[in-house]
């Protein structure tokens, strides 16, 4: 049941950002982020772990897009309050680390899929977000934004994987918080 509820916040969370973005607004992904975060505050076993996958997560964030944005590859809309990632697209960041533990545990021992689905999903997310809500613009050709995208996300998600395991210390329960 947590795994679905988890789910289900992180897709508000995605979609209360975007749509929030392509209206101008950059508040209304972080507000969605800081309420997921406190759910899972409030149920995870695993605050601390979660803790440092936010923190690792949003480092990782911060890097990967403001080197996406500097290098021309994308550009943002509700720039706000920084030219490069803005509060939105880093809420993101947020609410999907706080996914790695209860959706994703299954992946530790198979860091090499957790890369796949990282390669593939990351791009899919902002190829959504760009052609739904037309918050984010990729450089021509657009594959080139996109294989940049499946190459940060290539290297995220095994980390973020790999970092849940190394903290769980046999807590995380793979799937079932």
């Amino acid at each position: 049941m947590i795994f679905w509820l988890t789910l289900l916040a992180y897709q508000a969370t995605w979609f209360s950002a975007v749509i929030g973005a392509g209206h101008g607004l950059w508040w209304p992904g972080v507000l969605a982020a800081a309420l997921f975060s406190a759910w899972r505050g409030v149920i995870s076993p695993n605050r601390r772990l979660e803790l440092r996958l936010i923190v690792t997560a949003l480092a990782l964030g911060v890097g990967l897009e403001n080197l996406w944005v500097a290098s021309g590859l994308l550009d943002y809309a509700v720039a706000w309050p920084w030219a490069g990632s803005p509060a939105w697209i880093l809420a993101l960041w947020w609410a999907f680390a706080l996914t790695i533990v209860p959706l994703f545990g299954y992946l530790r021992s198979r860091l090499g899929l957790a890369a796949v689905m990282g390669a593939i999903g990351g791009p899919l997310a902002y190829l959504g977000a760009a052609r739904g809500w037309d918050v984010v613009r990729f450089a021509e050709p657009a594959w080139t934004s996109l294989l940049a995208l499946g190459a940060g996300w290539a290297l995220a998600m095994p980390l973020l994987v790999w970092l849940s395991g190394s903290g769980a210390h046999g807590h995380a329960s793979g799937g079932r918080t």
